[in-house]
């Protein structure tokens, strides 16, 4: 029996990467799982393929930024499962990126909506159908930038930041209801947002990044896969509020990164 059996959980952007790991992992610990991206190919071959597996799961293309899309991605997972007892917020907007005097208004507002104000609207429209199933689990996807923020990404870093602190909050609120709100800070992790943009691909990721943190390799996404199922399961029923740092260590303390010779 697997740590989420009979669990319905949606996870958003998990068409690829962590989300994919996540969706993977936890159909392999029993849940059903509604998967959410703009990336609408890649998601209904990952929701095919863990079918053709045995495993319950659906695609469901949303503009997390929108009320309305938020609104539906939920009744998705009520009305093709029947229940929802974990919202995994993994969404992100990695631009925009530079200095903050040449970063267009209208860039910034959209990092905080894909980022941040997606999660207040999951949270908003999820807990009714948590009270009524008697509890759940609200995870939400930081990363170490909400510690250690990267000069080159101002609103990236604002918004992980801001999300630590909203988890804590809603912790604190719906503790009452037995709906846990938790968060997670990976490190850097080789997913097609790390390594699409290098011309190795991802064998120059690893190779690349073995050395960005004391552990000498890359984080992969079933690093965070396995902490998320753990943190959704009811073996993690005495823990809300906090942000699990995964990032093979990097942000412990003072870590010189070997140069490349």
């Amino acid at each position: 029996m697997g740590m989420l059996e009979n669990k319905v959980a949606i996870i958003t952007r998990a068409a690829l990467g962590i989300g994919a790991g996540c969706a993977q992992r936890f159909v392999r610990e029993g849940a059903a799982v509604v998967i959410s991206d703009l990336r609408i190919k890649p998601g209904e071959e990952l929701a095919a393929s863990i079918r053709a597996a045995g495993g319950r799961a659906v695609f469901h293309s949303a503009d997390v930024s929108s009320e309305d899309a938020i609104m539906a991605l939920v009744g998705r997972a009520v009305g093709e499962f029947g229940r929802l007892d974990i919202m995994f917020n993994n969404e992100a907007a990695f631009d925009p990126t530079g200095p903050l005097e040449s970063i267009d208004a209208q860039d910034w507002d959209r990092c905080f909506a894909v980022g941040l104000r997606s999660v207040f609207l999951a949270i908003k429209h999820c807990v009714p159908h948590m009270r009524k199933a008697g509890g759940g689990t609200i995870l939400n996807n930081a990363s170490v930038a909400a510690i250690r923020a990267e000069p080159n990404s101002p609103a990236y870093s604002a918004v992980k930041a801001a999300m630590v602190n909203l988890t804590a909050s809603a912790a604190i609120q719906l503790a009452k209801d037995r709906i846990r709100v938790n968060c997670i800070s990976p490190g850097v992790i080789n997913t097609p947002t790390v390594w699409s943009r290098l011309p190795g691909g991802e064998a120059q990721a690893e190779l690349l990044f073995a050395n960005a943190q004391p552990i000498p390799r890359i984080g992969r996404p079933s690093d965070v896969a396995g902490i998320a199922a753990f943190l959704c399961s009811d073996d993690a029923e005495w823990i809300t509020g906090i942000n699990m740092v995964v990032d093979g260590g990097a942000t412990a303390g003072h870590y010189e990164r070997p140069r490349q010779r």
